[in-house]
C-alpha cells in the first residue's frame, strides 16, 4: 500500500483497491463530482455517485461517523470520507459485489490516510506547476517584448520577476532533451550565481534562451562554458555582447554560433565577429526602409478586433524569424498567421512567397530596429524612384550598390569563393531543398549535407530558423550587381 502511495499515488491506490474489491472504486467530491476512479472490469458496476454521496453524507453527518455502509441489490457501497473534520473534503467510495470480501472494510479504514496524504500531495505538486507555468510565460512574455523591441515595457514587466535584466547583454541559446530543459535550467543558474535571464524557448522545444550580463565574473570560467563542460548531452551557441534593445540581434547570432557548435568537440561556440546588414546601409538605406515600410506602419485596422500596425509588424519579424514555427512564437493558429501575412503582403505590395520580397521586408524591418546613429554614414541620400511600396522594395538594388555594403558582402562570402554553386541554386529555389537538390542533380540528403557543410563554413545557420539565407542573398545580390557594373 505505501510503496503504491510513493511511486503511484491516488490512481494507484483506487486500480489497487478495484482489484482487491473486485468492483469499482473512486474518490468523490462533496456535490457527488467523481475525482478520481478504477474499476476492476470494464464491465464493472458504475454507481450512481450523486445519489450515494448525497445519502451517504446525510448518515454520516447524522451519526457523527466515520464511515458508511449501503446495500444496493448485488452491491454494497462502502464510503470513508478522507477527512472527519472537512466536510469539503472526499469520499473514498467503494462498490463492491455481495458478499464483501472478508478484511475490505478495516483495508479501506487503513487506507484512507496514505490516499489522503497522496491527494495532498498531488494538489501541492498541481499547484507548483500552475505558478512554474505562469513564471515561465511571463518570462516568456518578457522576451517576445525585447525581441520586438519594447525595451521599456519589458523591463516593467520583469521588474516583478528575479533577476533584473542585464544590458548590455549576451544572448546564449543551449540545447539540450526536452525532457531535461528544467535541470539543465538549474545548472545554468549555479553555474552563474543566477544572474541571467533564462526562458525556455517557445518555438523549439530542445532550446532554453538565456540572455546573461555581458561583463564575466571574474576569476571563474564563463556560464556558458561550465555548462557545455558540466551537461554532457547539450550544445551551446553564444552570441556577442549586444545592448539589450538589441536582443532580437544577440538571438539571431547565437542561434547561428548553435549551428557551428554542433560540429564542434566542444560542443560550444561563440558568434564570429561580422556586422549587420542594417549597419552598412547608412541614411540612404533608413530612407528606404521607411518608404518600404509606410504602409504597414500607417495601417489602421477597420474592426478593433482586426490586427494593427504593431501586431503587423510583429508577426512578419516573428515569422521571417521562425516561419512556420511563428504560430508557437505568436500563440496563434496557423489560418491566422496565414491571414496576417496576406495582409501584410497586400500593403507593401510584396509576394511573400519570393525569397527576394522576403529579404527586403527583413532587411527594411532590421534597419527600422537599429538606433540611427549606429548607421555607417553615407554621403549620398536615397532618392526614391517611385511612391509605392513596390518601387522601393525594387530600388533595394540602389542600396546594394554602395561601397560599404559592397564590402560587407566580400566579408560574407569570403569563407565560401569558389564553392558558391550549391548555395546559389538553393536560394534560386526560394530556399527549398527539394527542387534545389534537383536542380543540382543529387538527392535531398545529399543536397542537406552541402548545406550542413556550408553552415560549418559560414559559421552560420541555412537549414533551420532563424536561418542567414536572407543575408546571405543580400550578400551574392550585392557582388552581382557590382560584377555587372
Amino acid at each position: 500500500m505505501h510503496r503504491l502511495a510513493r511511486t503511484g499515488g491516488t490512481a494507484e491506490l483506487l486500480r489497487w483497491l478495484a482489484g482487491r474489491a473486485d468492483g469499482w472504486a473512486g474518490l468523490v467530491g462533496p456535490d457527488g463530482t467523481v475525482l478520481h476512479a478504477a474499476a476492476r472490469t470494464a464491465r464493472a458496476v458504475v454507481p450512481d455517485i450523486a445519489g450515494l454521496v448525497a445519502e451517504g453524507a446525510s448518515a454520516l453527518t447524522e451519526r457523527a461517523a466515520r464511515s458508511y455502509s449501503l446495500d444496493t441489490g448485488a452491491h454494497t457501497a462502502l464510503l470513508f470520507p478522507l477527512s472527519a473534520d472537512d466536510r469539503a473534503a472526499p469520499v473514498l467510495a467503494v462498490v463492491a459485489p455481495r458478499p464483501v470480501a472478508a478484511g475490505l472494510a478495516t483495508l479501506l479504514a487503513d487506507v484512507v490516510l496514505p490516499l489522503s496524504v497522496c491527494r495532498q500531495a498531488e494538489t501541492l505538486e498541481r499547484k507548483r506547476r500552475r505558478v512554474d507555468l505562469a513564471e515561465s510565460r511571463g518570462r516568456e512574455a518578457v522576451l517576445h517584448l525585447l525581441m520586438t523591441g519594447q525595451l521599456s515595457i519589458a523591463q516593467q514587466v520583469a521588474g516583478a520577476l528575479r533577476p533584473r535584466l542585464p544590458d548590455p547583454v549576451r544572448v546564449c541559446v543551449v540545447e539540450c532533451p526536452a525532457d531535461g530543459r528544467d535541470e539543465v535550467a538549474r545548472v545554468c543558474v549555479d553555474a552563474d550565481g543566477g544572474r541571467s535571464w533564462i526562458v525556455r524557448c517557445p518555438v523549439y522545444a530542445r532550446h532554453l534562451i538565456l540572455v546573461m550580463p555581458a561583463a564575466e565574473p571574474e576569476g571563474a570560467a564563463p556560464a556558458d562554458e561550465a555548462v557545455a563542460a558540466q551537461v554532457g548531452d547539450c550544445v551551446v551557441g553564444v552570441s556577442e555582447p549586444v545592448p539589450l534593445a538589441d536582443t532580437a540581434t544577440g538571438y539571431r547570432q547565437a542561434f547561428h554560433a548553435l549551428a557551428v557548435a554542433r560540429e564542434l568537440r566542444s560542443r560550444h561556440a561563440r558568434f564570429g565577429n561580422s556586422p549587420d546588414p542594417a549597419l552598412v546601409v547608412g541614411p540612404a538605406g533608413r530612407q528606404w526602409a521607411h518608404d518600404l515600410l509606410a504602409p504597414l506602419l500607417t495601417h489602421v485596422p477597420r474592426r478593433p478586433q482586426d490586427p494593427g500596425a504593431q501586431e503587423l509588424v510583429a508577426t512578419a519579424g516573428s515569422w521571417l524569424a521562425f516561419s512556420s514555427h511563428a504560430t508557437d512564437h505568436l500563440k496563434v493558429h496557423r489560418n491566422t498567421l496565414a491571414a496576417r501575412l496576406r495582409l501584410i503582403g497586400e500593403l507593401l505590395g510584396l509576394d511573400l512567397h519570393r525569397l527576394a520580397d522576403q529579404t527586403a521586408l527583413d532587411l527594411a524591418l532590421r534597419v527600422r530596429a537599429t538606433p540611427a546613429p549606429a548607421c555607417t554614414p553615407e554621403p549620398t541620400p536615397y532618392a526614391p524612384t517611385g511612391t509605392g511600396p513596390r518601387e522601393a522594395a525594387r530600388a533595394l538594388d540602389e542600396i546594394l550598390r554602395c561601397p560599404a555594403v559592397l564590402h560587407w558582402a566580400e566579408q560574407q562570402l569570403e569563407p565560401v569563393l569558389g564553392a558558391e554553386e550549391t548555395l546559389r541554386t538553393w536560394l534560386r529555389c526560394e530556399g527549398r531543398l527539394g527542387p534545389a537538390a534537383a536542380e543540382l542533380g543529387i538527392s535531398v540528403p545529399g543536397a542537406r549535407k552541402r548545406l550542413t557543410r556550408l553552415e560549418s563554413a559560414l559559421q552560420r545557420s541555412l537549414l533551420r530558423p532563424p536561418s542567414a539565407r536572407y543575408d546571405l542573398w543580400l550578400a551574392l545580390r550585392a557582388r552581382d550587381l557590382a560584377a555587372a557594373a
